[in-house]
């Protein structure tokens, strides 16, 4: 069983920076891919951007492309996502992820486990 803890959420104005962590225990965080991602009010979970096992392959959703970046510290069992030029649309509730694989995923689907979530909110 692992467990996932987020932080670093919070209320920023456009243009503005945040840097999201995660914090995994109870599962050797090194050997598994991690992700990040959001789901706005009333729409589905969308993944924005993931990294494999030792950080050496990443993904990003087109939307973040150039303004996010993931990376992880494996000594650490810590991953994070720095967001950069924010905008409203990236207001969401930020899940970290992993599953039980090493490589870098582009669906949400393949993680079975999540964090509890922190709120991100881009004021205009």
């Amino acid at each position: 069983q692992v467990q996932l803890v987020e932080s670093g959420g919070g209320l920023v104005q456009a243009g503005g920076s945040l840097r999201l962590s995660c914090a995994a225990s109870g599962r050797t965080f090194s050997n598994n891919a991690m992700g990040w991602v959001r789901q706005a009010p009333g729409k589905e979970r969308e993944l924005r951007a993931g990294i494999n096992w030792n950080g050496g392959r990443v993904y990003y959703a087109e939307v973040v492309k150039g303004r996010f970046t993931i990376s992880r510290d494996n000594a650490q069992n810590t991953v994070y996502l720095q967001m950069n030029s924010l905008k409203p649309e990236d207001t969401a509730v930020y899940f970290c992820a992993t599953g039980h694989f090493t490589y870098v995923t582009t669906t949400k689907d393949d993680y079975d486990s999540w964090g509890q979530g922190t709120q991100v909110t881009v004021s205009s």
